[in-house]
């Protein structure tokens, strides 16, 4: 019998694809190394922080600044939290709560659901007025944790997603690292997740999204 996740796989990729490519988000990539410092890791039975991973550690944020906007940050980021659905692509990532309401309370699970082998089981971790953590669970194709936040600066409205990972196993890191394709759907679906963030906000992107990824220094020097 077919995986269900296969007949959703080439589609998934090849919209993602073509809507990147026809995307009039411009995206600044930097790359960097550096001695990544990650939150203090969530134990449990279930749990699969960044030291149970394979591979380097990366460290990666996505920042867009909104400007001109009608909503302040605690704002955008109480609609984010209320239905975080709303807020990233449908055609690659859907959040499918396991729990009995669609918006974010600490502890509960739910699963960032993709079109190919790398669903996401994750925790809520975290609420704040202005930002909301996620950390890994068993299944998941990275193992780390996951930040999504905003704030007010003068005029402008700053959104960010930073995460603190490594690969679940080698075949993650095989699909992240070495053959990009997990990499280049992570890129579009948090691209396209400060799009949203920002044409909700009613807001004007400035100089489009900047992601930042930094390599682990001591995973470069092996």
């Amino acid at each position: 019998m077919i995986a269900p996740w296969l007949w959703r796989w080439p589609p998934g990729l090849a919209f993602a694809a073509w809507r990147e490519l026809t995307s009039d988000v411009p995206v600044h990539r930097v790359e960097d190394v550096e001695d990544v410092h990650a939150p203090e890791s969530v134990r449990g039975p279930d749990m699969q922080p960044a030291e149970d991973g394979f591979g380097p550690l990366f460290h990666r944020r996505y920042s867009a600044r909104i400007h001109v906007h009608r909503w302040d940050a605690e704002t955008v980021m109480g609609r984010f939290i209320a239905a975080p659905d709303a807020m990233i692509p449908g055609e690659v990532a859907r959040f499918v709560p396991e729990s009995g309401h669609p918006d974010l309370r600490v502890g509960d699970d739910l699963v960032v659901r993709m079109p190919g082998p790398w669903n996401g089981p994750v925790r809520v971790v975290q609420v704040l007025p202005t930002s909301f953590r996620l950390a890994t669970r068993r299944g998941h194709l990275e193992a780390g944790q996951i930040e999504f936040r905003a704030a007010d600066e003068g005029v402008q409205l700053l959104f960010e997603i930073e995460s603190w990972a490594r690969s679940a196993t080698w075949a993650a890191d095989l699909l992240y690292d070495r053959l990009g394709l997990s990499r280049f759907l992570q890129g579009y679906m948090w691209v396209q997740c400060c799009a949203r963030v920002c044409a909700a906000a009613g807001g004007t992107m400035v100089q489009g999204v900047e992601i930042y990824t930094g390599r682990d220094a001591a995973a470069a020097r092996r």
